[in-house]
């Protein structure tokens, strides 16, 4: 079976991709039915010679090929027909700027494979960039706090070669004794608690957090049942809060009421509670002065994310009384950093991490008959139609 990793052509262009030059030889290595060609590209983050060195063919031409590997979408003018692809195709929750993709694949019988949709039998991710938007996330938090409070101005983390190198220039600063709050446990909270602990931030626990105040900074990871509570009183636990969404209502200001930075980390669930509304920032207790949304919801839970930041420029004001966008270097400003795209600033290590895992567990199943399901779970499109587990995408491929 013919692989190849495809040159990313999105605008703006991403660095990552889904096999590093180690990885990429690692694969034909333990699998030598396959062939591995990596279309030359002068944006990604390793270039054409890097591969090369790993005796990897690079060529500008893939059509050969029967699975095309990619990270963002492809543009419709360069899917090539009667292929397998996989890619983040954001197409699932029926997205409206992504609906001629979706036609546009059917059209030309493609194979289409989702990245989000890699999943196990108990449908837990397999291989996700999210443990490196945590990382990059809460750095570029850190920022807007010292850039936002005029303490110190760290570099933006694209500019930053690894990991370790934003935890250096972390080490560098004073953080002055803030109370930092992070939501989520996930891959991305993970990712982000990671930075807090590498940098030497106290964890405390969620009544010290509330009660108690230092000398220095602390942070506090909370999760669901921390910053929700049924509106009946009753305690019935977290498996009840994802079933009954509805039944509860948002116990979060208590938090805002202590934090200065927070760290918005979790994953969002249709129906359940908003953190905190535009009313509640304008309370005399609501005292965070930035808010790193690394999940950026737009319009959604959290009030101040009024839309997706980018790299270029990443932090913007909300502005509480007028509920609208203004510079975040005003007086009464919340800055808000909520760019969607965040592993992009570390695409090396977030491309080696993501490629590793795929290795692992993708691309055994094209060769022991996908005994595990995983492609079938991932498959969106066969033969010019869409897969069972998709059939509810009809209206919209349709365009109704």
């Amino acid at each position: 079976m013919k692989f190849a990793l495809i040159k990313e052509r999105k605008n703006p262009i991403d660095r990552r991709v889904v096999f590093s030059p180690e990885a990429g030889k690692q694969m034909i290595d333990a699998f030598p039915q396959a062939t591995l060609t990596v279309e030359s590209s002068d944006a990604r983050v390793f270039s054409d010679a890097e591969y090369q060195a790993e005796q990897l063919q690079v060529s500008k031409y893939i059509s050969d090929c029967d699975v095309l590997l990619g990270v963002k979408e492809v543009p419709i003018e360069a899917l090539i027909p009667n292929k397998k692809y996989f890619f983040f195709s954001h197409t699932i929750k029926k997205q409206p700027h992504n609906q001629k993709l979706l036609q546009a694949i059917l059209e030309k019988n493609i194979e289409l494979y989702d990245h989000e949709l890699i999943t196990d039998k108990k449908n837990n991710r397999l291989v996700t960039f999210g443990y490196y938007a945590g990382i990059v996330g809460a750095y570029n938090g850190l920022r807007a706090f010292g850039k936002k409070q005029n303490l110190f101005n760290l570099p933006k983390a694209e500019v930053l070669p690894n990991q370790e190198a934003l935890i250096d220039c972390l080490n560098q600063v004073s953080m002055p004794p803030i109370k930092i709050l992070l939501t989520g446990k996930g891959r991305v909270g993970k990712g982000a608690k990671e930075v807090l602990d590498k940098i030497k931030i106290p964890e405390v626990t969620v009544n010290q957090f509330l009660n108690q105040s230092f000398k220095h900074a602390v942070y506090c990871n909370i999760d669901v049942l921390d910053y929700n509570k049924r509106k009946d009183g009753k305690n019935l636990g977290e498996k009840d809060f994802f079933t009954n969404p509805e039944a509860y209502k948002s116990n979060f200001m208590r938090f805002a009421k202590q934090t200065e930075l927070y760290i918005a980390a979790h994953f969002y669930a249709d129906g359940a509670p908003h953190f905190f509304t535009n009313q509640d920032t304008k309370s005399k207790n609501f005292n965070i002065k930035v808010i790193a949304d690394i999940s950026c919801d737009i319009k959604g839970p959290i009030a101040s994310t009024l839309r997706a930041s980018t790299v270029a420029n990443p932090i913007y004001g909300y502005h509480p009384k007028t509920n609208t966008e203004v510079d975040y270097r005003q007086k009464d400003a919340i800055a808000v950093m909520a760019v969607d795209n965040l592993p992009c600033e570390l695409p090396a290590d977030a491309s080696i991490d993501f490629g590793t895992n795929f290795l692992n567990y993708i691309i055994p199943a094209f060769f022991n008959n996908d005994k595990d399901g995983i492609l079938k779970r991932a498959r969106i499109t066969k033969d010019g139609k869409l897969t069972k587990a998709f059939a509810y995408l009809q209206d919209y491929v349709s365009g109704k």
